[in-house]
């Protein structure tokens, strides 16, 4: 695992022990560091107790005074938990297992950083640029809000990449992460929730070239308002700015995995990111071509009869929709779930291009009202339902999507469980 030697001997509080929370219980114990830990989930608890050296207590009991930091999960919401404020008050910092990956990074073998962020694409171009770095040779880790936490895995030897998807999230938690490589590919409306209005989520993605040394290369999509603010900001440092802006001429025909507009900026995003780290022409191209994608992003299930089945569950806002939508010609459209917004508007441009819809999910009645006016609309109810309805309308050579552009909570556990659950329903036609 990684590990600082500057955390021996220190006090640490953890809160929350999902898997970057106890991947950063087990770093900090392992350092020598004293660690209380806590989750309001008793297995979660069960588990943190197997790790040597560590106590299980709600921190929110003690006097956190002269505490290293209070660790918490990106899930934790600062601006509305009681120990996020009591830490602040005690003068205790606040900080993610990403910010500790920093604080390590002097103890580990030379090697450099990729940080990605936006509001869509990035697991997509974080996988894509950790395939490309493979397929030329070069060591590499694939982390933060993807795959395995990083914390946990072992560290690269010289001449390594760590290649990190980083949700707003993860940036609010971190404060030393000097990025070789910052990618910013867009900012749309998500999350609110969490931050004073949209000005307050986009300065969140903002943080990451601030963290950054200005010699240091910076790749952002320009396609949006508030990213091109950003990018002009960075004007001074424009000799390492590289912008890629969206509906660029593209010949996606030699990447089977990357198709469609949004995957067009993905694969420049990519493209980018391996120039700035020394990556040749032939490796990229080699690369981009032996992508095969990521399971709930534009994956294709499987062919019937002519019909492609295609689940794009993690497009859980209208902006990440509109592009699936427009990857192919003829479309039968699976939307629906615990909706993030009250209308569609971003897909709009793309309706075109559906055949037929069938809502699913909380929102379901209210998108068939919004759509019925564009095109013919079935009130599924449920996936199931859906993909079985789908099904007996599609023609050889049309897609059957799943793209809900909700979030899944009204139904599923999550949007890989969705997804799994449309992998089931395709397999039993």
């Amino acid at each position: 695992m990684i590990r600082a030697r500057a955390w021996a001997e220190k006090r640490y509080a953890v809160l929350g022990l999902a898997r970057s929370g106890l991947a950063s219980v087990r770093a900090l114990a392992a350092a020598g560091g004293y660690v209380v830990a806590w989750d309001s989930d008793p297995a979660a608890r069960e588990r943190a107790e197997t790790v040597d050296g560590v106590i299980v207590h709600d921190p929110a009991l003690l006097d956190l005074t002269g505490a290293a930091a209070l660790v918490v999960s990106p899930g934790v919401p600062l601006n509305t938990h009681p120990l996020a404020a009591q830490a602040r008050a005690a003068g205790v910092p606040v900080i993610g297992d990403i910010e500790l990956f920093a604080q390590a990074r002097a103890d580990l073998p030379p090697h450099k950083v990729v940080g990605i962020t936006g509001t869509n694409g990035k697991s997509t171009t974080t996988a894509l640029v950790h395939h490309i770095l493979k397929t030329a040779g070069v060591p590499t880790l694939m982390g933060g809000n993807i795959g395995l936490p990083i914390l946990g895995q072992e560290p690269l030897p010289e001449g390594g990449v760590y290649v990190l998807e980083l949700s707003s999230y993860q940036i609010d938690l971190t404060q030393s992460l000097d990025c070789d490589v910052a990618v910013l590919l867009n900012i749309t409306p998500d999350h609110l929730d969490r931050y004073d209005g949209f000005e307050g989520y986009a300065a969140s993605k903002a943080r990451l070239f601030a963290m950054q040394s200005a010699g240091h290369a910076v790749v952002i999509g320009i396609g949006d308002d508030a990213s091109a603010r950003i990018a002009d900001s960075l004007s001074g440092r424009s000799d390492r700015v590289t912008t890629v802006a969206p509906g660029a001429a593209v010949d996606q025909s030699a990447w089977p995995s990357l198709q469609g507009p949004h995957n067009a900026q993905n694969a420049l995003a990519a493209t980018a990111v391996a120039k700035a780290l020394g990556v040749g022409d032939s490796d990229i191209e080699a690369g981009l071509a032996s992508f095969t994608g990521l399971a709930h992003r534009m994956e294709r299930v499987r062919v019937v009869d002519g019909v492609a089945y295609v689940n794009d569950s993690k497009a859980t806002n209208p902006d990440s929709v509109a592009p699936a939508l427009a990857a192919f010609e003829r479309v039968h459209w699976i939307v629906g779930g615990k909706a993030k917004s009250d209308d569609l508007d971003a897909c709009r441009p793309a309706f075109g291009h559906v055949v037929r819809a069938y809502t699913i999910g909380e929102a379901g009645p209210r998108f068939a009202q919004i759509l019925k006016g564009d095109m013919p609309v079935e009130e599924a109810g449920t996936l199931d339902a859906a993909v079985r309805a789908a099904a007996a309308k599609a023609r050889a050579g049309e897609t059957v999507l799943l793209s809900p552009a909700c979030a899944s909570f009204d139904q599923f556990r999550d949007y890989e469980e969705r997804g799994a659950a449309f992998r089931a329903a395709v397999d039993a036609l």
